[in-house]
């Protein structure tokens, strides 16, 4: 790839639309381009280093024995409705009709057209195990991209699908996958975690997470360190800490407590620390309103409370459903005569006389006890909080990841929804248990990024660098570093190296700007020591670039690109 040839530019200034470091640098060293919201273009460099990523995860599935095939984008939207997840993804799934008046979706995931392929080929136990996977381009309306490659609309996905007689049978297929993943992402370079999570609107028997660490992640992630333990925040489950109170249980007592509406304002008000109030949280899920209790110093965790009820949608209550359902405005909630069901978080069982809405404006309860409501479930409802300790017993702390794999044990549920079945030894009928998982190659390449650059540009690993070897001309009117130059290039590229000259008629500061924003892994300068046979090479992480024989420049590369 010659520059003053070839399609090639970078961006001097911040792109001012983009929000995440991976994002900006991205376009401005020329990989991508924006062309809607949450819609991007891979140019040249952006799609060599795209193909990399997913090179790696195409070996690490081939070697395990999956089968790579492709699907199609559009879907009939009778596929969804037959899985009942047409309603889960309502408007985040692209839909469309085609000139019969047919609807389609654009599909944000396969696993009913997987099951279909299966369902060719499997007839008897003496067909199962197999194991398939594509790259396919997914669509999902998201309501606020961000983040350049990270939340988008339109992305490629790598997703595989497991086919087993049985549950024994899956998790051997998944411990396969599970551990493809983790060379794949080690090949790529990735600060990761693993961690469980929740299941979604996949649904099945369990979900785990590939998080790469980086503090534009939208994910909180619980990490136990002493352990080797984390979880996504949404389904971190808290330990009930500490010992039942044996305080006095005193009188229940209504207390005036004008314009205080939220916790901190009527700790204040009354002068007590958060921790001795209860605050009570009226929720609709799927039509239903409910009041959740949780202490007044943590936070409800809106996922346990839906797993807790099966329910597919939860948002906090309008302002007319609180009303209706306390009889006071937002903000005086309570769980004593409030006239909905009651859900306390396990939390509360240690408490006496503690603090709650009175259902009533301007007004509150103080020495509130259990046996003054009647509560319908006691259950693990509030979000962890740092300190806490974790199931396996040691304090966790909070870090944020971006996802970029996901793996699910789906069982029998999709098998079941798509009628497909097998005949076992003794000619009965048996569900087949499926395995879902997934890769965002373009993810990858963000989380990379992210991790991997500084106030120069990208700081690509090796296996990834979309230029392994970039060769500058600095004064492109000297003849022997023209000669040198060109020699290199052609060496470098019988020795099968991505490889760039940068021959154009720049200064060669400028030519130095752009191997460190593109990140170009060894940047050879054929300059004043040219005459004497010698290039510099600067390789990323090298503090000083260093001298060396031209003749032995493809040797050391090679080295470099061995170790």
């Amino acid at each position: 790839m010659r520059l003053s040839k070839s399609f090639f530019y970078t961006l001097r200034e911040y792109a001012s639309d983009e929000d995440s470091i991976s994002g900006n640098l991205l376009v401005r060293a020329g990989m991508i381009k924006k062309s809607a919201s949450g819609i991007y273009m891979m140019m040249p460099l952006g799609l060599k280093a795209l193909n990399k990523v997913i090179n790696i995860i195409r070996e690490e599935m081939n070697a395990i024995g999956s089968l790579e095939l492709s699907m199609p984008a559009l879907i009939p939207e009778d596929v969804y409705i037959a899985s009942g997840r047409r309603e889960t993804f309502g408007e985040s799934m692209f839909s469309l009709k085609d000139r019969y008046r047919r609807a389609y979706v654009l599909g944000p995931t396969h696993e009913e057209l997987f099951a279909a392929a299966a369902k060719m080929h499997i007839r008897s136990y003496k067909d199962l195990p197999i194991s398939l996977y594509q790259f396919q381009t997914k669509y999902r309306d998201e309501p606020r991209p961000r983040f350049g490659l990270i939340r988008v609309r339109e992305f490629i996905m790598k997703d595989a699908y497991t086919f087993d007689l049985d549950l024994e049978g899956l998790n051997k297929q998944y411990m396969d996958m599970f551990d493809a993943y983790k060379r794949s992402f080690d090949r790529m370079g990735i600060d990761y975690v693993i961690v469980n999570a929740d299941t979604g609107v996949m649904g099945g028997l369990l979900s785990e997470e590939f998080q790469a660490l980086a503090d534009i992640g939208e994910d909180i992630l619980v990490i136990d360190d002493a352990n080797h333990y984390a979880s996504n925040i949404d389904v971190a489950p808290c330990i009930l800490q500490g010992e039942k109170s044996t305080e006095e249980v005193k009188p229940m007592e209504k207390v005036f407590t004008p314009e205080s509406k939220t916790i901190e304002e009527v700790a204040t008000f009354l002068g007590y620390p958060e921790e001795r109030f209860v605050k009570t949280l009226i929720y609709n899920v799927d039509g239903k309103l409910y009041a959740v209790c949780c202490r007044g110093d943590h936070d409800v965790n809106e996922n346990k409370v839906m797993k807790l009820l099966g329910g597919n949608d939860i948002i906090l209550a309008s302002a007319e459903e609180v009303e209706q359902t306390t009889g006071a405005p937002v903000g005086f909630a309570g769980p004593v005569g409030v006239n909905c069901p009651v859900l306390l978080d396990q939390e509360l069982t240690l408490m006496r006389n503690f603090i709650v809405g009175a259902n009533e404006a301007d007004h509150h309860l103080m020495n509130v006890n259990l046996s003054d409501f009647e509560a319908d479930t006691v259950a693990d409802l509030r979000r962890i909080c740092e300190g806490d300790l974790s199931e396996k017993g040691g304090p966790v702390r909070f870090a944020h990841g971006i996802e970029i794999g996901n793996t699910f044990k789906l069982g029998t549920k999709y098998a079941e929804a798509m009628d497909l079945y097998y005949m076992d030894e003794d000619n009965q009928r048996k569900s087949v248990y499926m395995g879902s998982y997934g890769i965002g190659p373009a993810r990858c390449l963000a989380a990379i990024v992210e991790q991997n650059h500084s106030e120069k540009g990208i700081l690509w690993p090796k296996q990834i660098a979309p230029v392994e070897v970039g060769i500058i001309i600095p004064n492109t009117k000297d003849e022997a570093q023209i000669e040198m130059a060109e020699a290199l290039y052609t060496a470098c590229q019988s020795a099968g190296f991505d490889v760039i000259l940068d021959d154009r008629k720049e200064r060669v500061g400028v030519k130095f700007n752009d191997m460190e924003l593109i990140g170009v892994y060894a940047r050879v300068t054929c300059g004043r020591g040219a005459a004497k046979g010698l290039v510099e090479l600067k390789c990323i992480g090298d503090e000083t670039p260093r001298d060396i024989p031209a003749s032995e420049l493809v040797a050391e590369l090679t080295r470099i690109f061995a170790e």
